[in-house]
């Protein structure tokens, strides 16, 4: 559970940093707004195949999806 929490802030970080709401974002991957929400609340964890949407849309590569430090 720690770790889709986690990964929900950052892609919470980067979809701010890239200047998009979450509509945005869940129309550049093909998922609802509310999808993208339980995202980035840690409440779900996206499937391995929307990682690398999810990478494109942000503009950054996959792996900065799981860098955690910032």
């Amino acid at each position: 559970m720690r770790m889709q929490r986690l990964f929900g802030q950052r892609l919470r970080y980067l979809r701010r940093r890239a200047g998009l709401t979450q509509e945005q974002l869940a129309e550049a991957v093909c998922l609802s707004p509310v999808s993208i929400s339980n995202i980035e609340r840690g409440i779900y964890a996206p499937a391995f195949r929307r990682l690398y949407d999810l990478a494109k849309a942000l503009r950054v590569d996959v792996h900065e999806l799981f860098v955690f430090g910032e």
